[in-house]
């Protein structure tokens, strides 16, 4: 069954309702993404116009620029059109003397968990989002589980927030068994390339109801453009990882299918999985994105990927199963 992009599931236990597919903030960015103000709220307007309701930013993403040309459109409409999800545990602070530089700031405290919400909330120009993830926190697990969640948890009890999730590529099945998150966004762990959450992360997901945001589905990149230099979890790429995008873009093309579209149903057939997060830089995007995850994929080609070992035989395939995160 081929995924709607815009058929809204409810995210877990949240009561939280999200598209499967979602748009990610980062590439809104000029900063790191090189990315302009036009391009970036065209991809906002275009998504909101579509049907699409699942948006996720973070501070880190253009140190800023993401939630304030996010918020610059999602400010102009009913707050109820829409699931926003933000990131903590970076604060943006001024770098040496030119206070209009600025790094983000590793900061897993109660106090710089509640500042980095108030701090994005400017940004948005918003008075609330929805989930809030705990950004990248595989070095610093002890101060994620003891002091960050805690105070989103008192958030989501006080009605601040609805969802408490975590963010990161690795060290997700501490925070699922130790805390009680709502959520995660697992970043290029359950891919094309990598289905490395099989084993213990996924079915832990769909044992406690924890809803999975998938992200990275490209993994960097190099499943879009596997050539020498493309990247791979955020360095270059390599041979072996080239090789296998190859061969699985073999397969794509006898089934005249782009493999983008593979990359984006894939993980959307594990029951764990509730929708997918792919960033998009402008309108054309969001269009090429939406039809992409409607692409009609025959259960031919992903036989072909188990035969020849490219998949692991305990991912269920798009055509025989539909996820939904609980």
């Amino acid at each position: 069954m081929t995924p709607d992009p815009l058929e809204r599931v409810q995210l877990g236990g949240t009561g939280l309702n999200v598209t499967r597919l979602g748009l990610g903030g980062a590439p809104l960015a000029t900063y790191f993404w090189g990315n302009e103000p036009e391009a970036a709220r065209s991809a906002v307007v275009r998504a909101l116009d579509a049907g699409i309701r699942h948006f996720d930013t973070a501070p880190l993403y253009g140190l800023g620029e993401s939630e304030r040309r996010l918020g610059s459109v999602l400010s102009e409409v009913d707050r109820d059109r829409f699931v926003l999800g933000t990131k903590v545990g970076r604060l943006l602070r001024p770098s040496g003397a030119d206070l209009d530089e600025r790094d983000a700031v590793f900061d897993f405290s109660r106090d710089g968990v509640v500042r980095s919400l108030e701090e994005s909330l400017e940004r948005l120009g918003l008075d609330r989002v929805d989930i809030v993830h705990i950004h990248d926190p595989d070095d610093h697990l002890e101060a994620a589980i003891s002091t960050a969640f805690p105070a989103l948890a008192e958030l989501r009890s006080q009605g601040v927030i609805s969802a408490v999730s975590a963010g990161l590529s690795s060290a997700l099945t501490s925070l699922v068994r130790e805390t009680d998150l709502d959520c995660v966004l697992l970043a290029g762990r359950y891919t094309l390339l990598d289905q490395g959450a099989l084993q213990d992360f996924l079915p832990l997901c769909v044992e406690r109801n924890v809803a999975v945001i998938a992200a990275g589905v490209f993994n960097s990149g190099v499943i879009a453009d596997p050539k020498p230099g493309a990247w791979f979890d955020y360095a270059p790429a390599e041979p072996d990882v080239l090789q296998k995008v190859q061969d699985l873009s073999a397969i794509c093309a006898r089934h005249d299918v782009p493999i983008k579209a593979a990359a984006i149903q894939f993980p959307l057939a594990h029951p764990a999985v509730a929708c997918a997060i792919v960033g998009m830089r402008d309108g054309g995007e969001v269009d090429e994105n939406l039809r992409l995850c409607a692409t009609e994929i025959p259960d031919e080609l992903w036989t072909e990927m188990r035969d020849e070992g490219l998949l692991d035989d305990r991912a269920p395939s798009p055509g025989s199963h539909l996820g939904g995160g609980g």
